[in-house]
């Protein structure tokens, strides 16, 4: 059983690479996107030079997404080897999902209202979706944060111990 633990964190070290390598790519993507629209030398419109650069904030969106799966998953999958049975670790690996989860919904909310707000007006209530979606997380979010409070106060040694932990993978 020993053996199969170990491989555990192999695993999240090759999806963690797997995150970089697509934020990567979607980095490079939205470089050329953005390097469309703003390109002097072709004869766009602007709304297709501002279509161009909304792409590139999406897709740079999606990148900050996977990059930080990525070194969350480093930090407490490989680094710190966790074990998500501990509340403490529950929720803090959680947060920092949704805490991205929530930014990129926000600001792809953003982008599809500049979007259709010049292109369909009638596509507005999808970008009011994903906002309503975005707001709706952060809100169960908090709610969960704050119904899950008096946990940290029964388990004080589980934060010292998180607060060590991040001394030592932040080399401190």
């Amino acid at each position: 059983m020993n053996i199969i633990h170990k491989i555990f964190p192999i695993g999240h070290f090759i999806i963690s690479l797997l995150f970089i390598f697509c934020a990567l790519a979607l980095i490079i993507i939205a470089t050329f996107e953005v390097w469309q629209g703003i390109q002097p030398f072709t004869t766009l419109a602007l709304e297709q030079r501002m279509n161009f650069i909304l792409e590139g904030i999406a897709l740079l969106t999606v990148a900050t997404a996977a990059l930080e799966l990525g070194q969350t998953l480093i930090e407490e999958e490989v680094q710190r080897e966790a074990q998500m049975s501990a509340p403490t670790r529950v929720r803090r690996f959680l947060s920092r999902f949704m805490v991205v989860l929530v930014v990129a919904l926000s600001i792809e909310a953003l982008v599809s209202v500049f979007k259709f707000s010049h292109e369909n007006p009638a596509n507005l209530i999808y970008a009011a979706a994903v906002g309503v979606m975005a707001a709706a997380l952060l809100a169960a979010w908090g709610l969960f944060i704050w119904l899950n409070r008096s946990v940290e106060e029964l388990e004080p040694e589980a934060m010292e111990e998180v607060k060590r932990e991040d001394q030592k993978v932040d080399g401190k």
